[in-house]
């Protein structure tokens, strides 16, 4: 898909339409997520001679690494280095895409792992569980809408969302590593 191109008449900077991409990508990562419930699951635990069990362990590095580059991607923009954010944003984007794929990847092969914890802990577990879940969902868009916007140097229609983005960014990365950390027993 080719992103439109405009030419801003202040300083002759190319201003690229993201919107497509970003809405064709948003739709086509929430079709492949409600889908992998429906694909044949590995019977030997394995996905090319690859033991699937380490995957949850990576997906939790790969999110705390997001959360980590996150933090000082924002200490780089309080400091109004662009250059240094925009770099840890990549490198955090960087993260996270290869969390999806390690997270779609063992979920298609292996499934689910059920909670085995009781009382208020599971409380607890399912509250985190279901808010990272519909603020992971939100944020494929949120986190793209923001990026274009950053691309494009609209900065104050991308501060305007990446207020709401970069908390639901931390939040949905910090809670994948404490999922994990509350469901690993139970792999």
């Amino acid at each position: 898909m080719m992103s439109k191109e405009t030419r801003t008449s202040n300083n002759n900077s190319v201003q690229r339409n993201y919107n497509p991409l970003i809405w064709a990508l948003t739709v086509v990562a929430v079709v492949i997520i409600l889908s992998i419930n429906y694909i044949p699951r590995s019977t030997t635990g394995t996905i090319f001679g690859m033991d699937l069990t380490v995957l949850p362990l990576l997906n939790a590095i790969l999110n705390g690494l997001a959360f980590i580059l996150l933090v000082f991607a924002l200490i780089m923009i309080k400091k109004k280095n662009i250059k240094a954010h925009r770099r840890f944003i990549f490198a955090a984007f960087t993260a996270t895409v290869l969390f999806l794929v390690s997270y779609l990847t063992y979920h298609a092969m292996a499934g689910s792992t059920a909670f085995g914890g009781e009382g208020f802990v599971q409380f607890i577990y399912y509250f985190i569980l279901i808010t990272h879940i519909i603020l992971a969902t939100a944020l494929v868009p949120l986190s793209l809408i923001t990026l274009g916007r950053g691309l494009n140097m609209k900065v104050e229609k991308h501060r305007k969302i990446a207020r709401w983005t970069m908390p639901i960014w931390l939040y949905v990365s910090i809670t994948g590593v404490v999922i994990y950390l509350m469901i690993s027993p139970y792999y």
